[in-house]
């Protein structure tokens, strides 16, 4: 790790010449080999014909191939996943086995709801760190898709009158246990609390779509989108590229009703989707990447997790960011850009004002709100982002946060390689 007066050095002496110094890596290090996405799809659409366990496989598959080595070299699996009902025994051992990986990899699946993804590229960090593994394959998936509904109290019999039918994703995925609403009420209360308006919000919204659409045609998300072949009886068909993007017009914005409250200020429009997708990510330490003959796309400089009051978890990235800065051993100000997951408008909008973040450097290819939101999935989509941001901007620092239900976030700090 390099130390604070060091780091601001190297980065003031880049900015005088005009150009990136470029990074290199110790043998202690741990480094990100490859990062590849599926693209995102919009629910019961594009990817509901394949499972969780063939989005993640294909991940995985794709990630092994960037990295150009063997699939012998992964000493574990660790992978996130939040609607876990209805996708089979231990989902990261079915992906790793369908992705190409040996049956002598351990395999753990990761619920930390929305930070699943970003929490198993922390676990598959800490344990490099810590000496027990050379390479680990890492990420997240979620198919909104198939995920089934509940029959509580069927399984006792249901004896007369009539029973009740639960949505898993609500159930698991977007309800405050601890106040009894949805999410989005927690995101009202937040724009409530923090004088951020339904008009900033739309406008926020906006610009993602914007944003989104414009990176797409210009090709940014090309290096880490990989194509997922969604198979039926009668045909097979590859999809590549995300369609969240293109369902909405942004001039439908502002006539949208709020969703959570009669007077709200969130609306479909200015929140994340629900979506299917999956991210995969070969960390490897230093050492190993050298003895492979693997060159890093980037290294891993801090990370780190915080918690709030369940009902404030939109406010917990800027809690989660100074602690993953302090053991990166870098100030706010040395990140060149930052991910900050839009589980809604509001989310980034509140962590932008609270870390005085210029707008400029945040989500610049779009984000949730425009991509969508596969939850299992979001925390290593929006690192992979990360990593052709810095590429393709020619820039050093990256910082990656996301929300989670129950009041917490995590975030990331990379450097580019």
């Amino acid at each position: 790790m390099l130390s604070r007066a060091s780091a601001a050095a190297s980065r003031a002496a880049a900015r005088t010449a005009g150009s990136r110094t470029m990074a290199s890596f110790a043998a202690d290090d741990v480094v990100i080999a490859s990062a590849v996405r599926t693209p995102i799809g919009i629910m019961s659409k594009s990817l509901s014909g394949a499972k969780a366990s063939d989005l993640g496989a294909t991940v995985v598959r794709a990630a092994t191939e960037r990295a150009n080595v063997s699939p012998d070299v992964v000493d574990e699996m660790i992978l996130g996943n939040v609607l876990s009902a209805g996708v089979g025994q231990a989902l990261a051992r079915q992906v790793a086995l369908f992705g190409g990986l040996p049956k002598k990899v351990p395999c753990t699946t990761v619920n930390k709801v929305c930070a699943s993804g970003m929490k198993a590229v922390m676990l598959g960090a800490q344990s490099i760190m810590a000496g027990q593994n050379g390479v680990v394959m890492t990420g997240g998936v979620e198919s909104m898709s198939n995920v089934p509904y509940y029959l509580p109290g069927a399984r006792g019999g249901m004896r007369l009158g009539h029973g009740q039918v639960v949505d898993g994703i609500i159930n698991d995925g977007l309800w405050d246990v601890y106040n009894d609403h949805h999410m989005g009420n927690c995101g009202e209360k937040c724009a409530a609390e923090h004088s951020i308006t339904r008009e900033q919000q739309d406008a926020f919204a906006a610009l993602s779509y914007t944003r989104a659409i414009e990176a797409i045609k210009a090709g940014r998300f090309a290096d880490e989108i990989v194509p997922v072949e969604v198979k039926s009886r009668r045909s097979s068909v590859t999809v590549d590229a995300d369609e969240e993007p293109f369902k909405m017009s942004i001039d439908s914005l502002a006539g949208m009703r709020a969703v959570f409250q009669r007077d709200g200020t969130v609306t479909a429009g200015n929140a994340s989707g629900l979506n299917d997708g999956a991210s995969a990510l070969m960390l490897m330490s230093g050492a190993k990447a050298t003895e492979l003959g693997v060159t890093p796309l980037a290294r891993i400089r801090g990370f780190g997790d915080a918690a709030t009051e369940p009902v404030d978890f939109t406010v917990a990235p800027s809690l989660a960011v100074p602690v993953a800065l302090r053991r990166a051993g870098l100030e706010l100000s040395d990140v060149d850009y930052h991910e900050i997951n839009e589980a809604f408008s509001v989310v980034s909008l509140v962590n932008m004002k609270l870390m005085d973040l210029d707008e400029s450097r945040v989500n610049v290819n779009g984000g949730a709100v425009s991509l969508g939101h596969p939850i299992g999935a979001s925390g290593a989509r929006i690192i992979t982002t990360l990593i052709n941001v810095l590429r393709q901007r020619d820039a050093s620092i990256g910082c990656a946060s996301i929300c989670n239900g129950g009041g917490g976030a995590s975030a990331i700090v990379i450097e580019r390689l």
